[in-house]
């Protein structure tokens, strides 16, 4: 994507009602308005609320508001370039339930109160194989304690990936740990049973992984 696009992308998102941009110090120094109040505050109701987190063109946050019109969903990303797409269609098809924020997800707990949170999704995050990358990696223990802080009693994770590394690392954290992995499964395009929302809603990455016969795999979990 050329500079010119990016900064187009970035100007169109500052005048979107769906899209937020705190800055970090707007986050870490203060009280960030909407913490604990994004269902009186900003969608105006008490349905649940669902985060996809690293969300990038919003295509998963935009396919399951769409599915569940009694649910809010927010996409996270920290490249507004990236899911300007997604807020954008969702203006385009007048979607009330979905937003957007650019912020890092390393200060969730900023955004949401305890027990604010419903699900989050974590759809085909960067698996940062290598070791010294391994604190950005998104279901490591780190990640886990502030989804849990956030999550009500209920909550649920769902990680889907094309990454094998990533699902058979987050198996064995979750068992290790003695958390409860609700579902497990290594290749959901090719098993009887797989959850209609792991395969009706597909990513662009996910269909040119699909086009490759790439196992997509996925995990629902609750952190205990």
């Amino acid at each position: 994507m050329g500079s010119k696009n990016k900064l187009k992308r970035f100007r169109e998102n500052e005048t979107f009602h769906n899209v937020l941009q705190p800055k970090r110090a707007d986050l870490v120094d203060a009280i960030f308005p909407f913490k604990g109040k994004w269902g009186a505050d900003f969608f105006k109701n008490n349905n649940p609320l669902v985060l996809e987190l690293g969300c990038g063109k919003g295509e998963y946050t935009v396919g399951l508001a769409k599915r569940y019109p009694h649910k809010n969903f927010i996409g996270i990303d920290i490249k507004g370039a990236r899911f300007w797409r997604g807020a954008k269609t969702a203006i385009e098809d007048q979607l009330p339930n979905v937003a957007f924020i650019r912020a890092q997800i390393e200060l969730i707990e900023h955004l949401f109160a305890e027990n604010e949170v419903a699900e989050i999704w974590i759809t085909f995050p960067d698996p940062q194989i290598k070791y010294k990358r391994t604190k950005h990696r998104l279901t490591n223990d780190a990640f886990l304690k502030r989804y849990k802080h956030i999550l009500n009693d209920t909550g649920v994770v769902h990680l889907k990936t094309d990454s094998e590394f990533m699902h058979g690392y987050t198996l064995g954290l979750l068992h290790g740990r003695g958390h409860e992995v609700q579902y497990a499964n290594h290749d959901v395009y090719h098993q009887e049973g797989s959850p209609d929302e792991v395969t009706g809603i597909q990513t662009f990455y996910e269909t040119t992984y699909l086009e490759k016969n790439k196992a997509i795999t996925y995990i629902r979990f609750k952190i205990n």
